[in-house]
């Protein structure tokens, strides 16, 4: 398998992410971050390589991961982190535009990494008027002159 940093290389990671998910579960293997580089590297991907990764995107080796398709941003760092080590460059330079448009191709039906939120604007709301009654608002001197 050979690994570059472009779109067309994290298609085919995306799907093999996800072929390995489902091996690994008719197996009853734990879907992990160790399991997938040794499946996939069985040569290259010896402890060292996995604690690179694992440093690299900041999960450990043995934590179980979710489907790619429900939950897809730890599944992001670790494939950022894989290509990373591969080629042996900074994470920084792997272009994660590509890696986002790969994950839309890869699962169409799923909501796309880079969706951004609106976010509402404070000034855009009206502001409540204060709550006003009994002992609300009122110093305590206030209240004694009124009630002696």
């Amino acid at each position: 398998m050979e690994i570059q940093n472009n779109k067309e290389c994290f298609v085919r990671l995306w799907l093999r992410l996800e072929r390995t998910r489902r091996l690994m579960g008719a197996q009853y293997r734990r879907f992990c971050i160790r399991r997938v580089v040794q499946s996939w590297l069985p040569i290259k991907g010896n402890d060292d390589f996995v604690w690179k990764v694992c440093t690299l995107c900041g999960i450990e080796g043995y934590t179980e991961l979710p489907p790619p398709s429900l939950h897809p941003r730890p599944h992001r760092e670790f494939l950022r982190a894989f290509v990373a080590t591969s080629l042996g460059i900074p994470m920084r330079r792997i272009d994660i535009r590509a890696l986002d448009m790969a994950y839309s191709i890869a699962f169409p039906k799923c909501t796309p990494l880079n969706v951004r939120k609106k976010r509402k604007s404070p000034t855009s709301r009206p502001t409540p008027p204060l709550p006003t009654g009994r002992g609300l608002g009122h110093s305590i001197a206030e209240m004694q002159r009124k009630n002696p």
